[in-house]
């Protein structure tokens, strides 16, 4: 099976042994969960495009869309993975940093909502950078708030816990911070889900709102992003009453309207 990845230079075949191996970078890439630029996740994902190919291309002569949750598991892992490298790269040394006073409130102990958490990747990193403080993780999907409630217990971190919510509908107030983390596009009412977060902020409370942009990424992985965007139409996107947020996402317009 390492052959054809052989002869692509993934890997390399020791003559003298006859085993394949990785160069250290490579591994870092390919082999390392825990690597802040690890890959593999992204194959998940594109394995999960072809589980759902036919009932994609009914979706799209229908307009009907698919749920999130009706996708294949192997789609929650590999988003899981896929974007954790970037959170473990990014989020607790630039992008919190980057908030006005944020880290010395999760520092003293604040309050905090991740909405649209998954598996609970980006909040288990910040509860366990942030023990003072109060996490809550939010999605809709049952079986990913079932996942990283485990994940938290495994983890012995008991300053997180999750909940079975959608973005407008989770009734708790007076978050210091809330976050999300590559989902907003991808919801029915983003501008809702924006309101709703305002509202449950306290009045000095940051949102923080994350998602990939052609002006900080390669034209490569714009394009891909885009395209699974694309290839995974949610029924929740489809029926959205903004398309535009859904068509243009990584667009500074379409942020600052939904910001508005």
């Amino acid at each position: 099976m390492a052959g054809q990845p052989g002869r692509r230079r993934l890997c390399q075949l020791d003559p003298g042994s006859g085993e394949y191996r990785l160069e250290p970078e490579q591994a870092l890439c390919l082999a390392d969960p825990a690597s802040p630029v690890d890959l593999a996740g992204a194959y998940y994902i594109i394995e999960a495009v072809f589980h759902a190919l036919d009932r994609t291309v009914d979706n799209f002569r229908t307009g009907a869309g698919l749920e999130w949750g009706d996708h294949h598991a192997c789609l929650f892992h590999g988003t899981e993975r896929f974007f954790r490298a970037g959170y473990n790269a990014h989020l607790l040394g630039e992008w919190l940093p980057a908030l006005d006073g944020v880290v010395a409130k999760l520092t003293a102990g604040a309050q905090v909502a991740d909405v649209g958490c998954g598996h609970g990747a980006s909040t288990l990193l910040m509860a366990r950078a942030y023990p003072r403080s109060r996490f809550i993780g939010y999605d809709y999907h049952p079986e990913s708030i079932r996942v990283a409630g485990e994940r938290a217990r495994e983890a012995g971190l008991e300053n997180a816990r999750f909940e079975v919510a959608d973005a407008t509908g989770y009734g708790e107030r007076d978050f210091d911070l809330i976050a999300f983390f590559d989902c907003l596009h991808d919801m029915a009412d983003p501008v809702g889900a924006a309101r709703h977060a305002r509202q449950a902020l306290k009045p000095d409370g940051h949102c923080l709102w994350w998602n990939r942009s052609p002006a900080t990424t390669s034209r490569t992985t714009s394009i891909r992003s885009a395209g699974s965007t694309t290839a995974l139409p949610r029924r929740s996107a489809c029926r959205c009453r903004w398309p535009a947020m859904v068509r243009r996402w990584a667009r500074r317009p379409a942020r600052r309207a939904c910001a508005r």
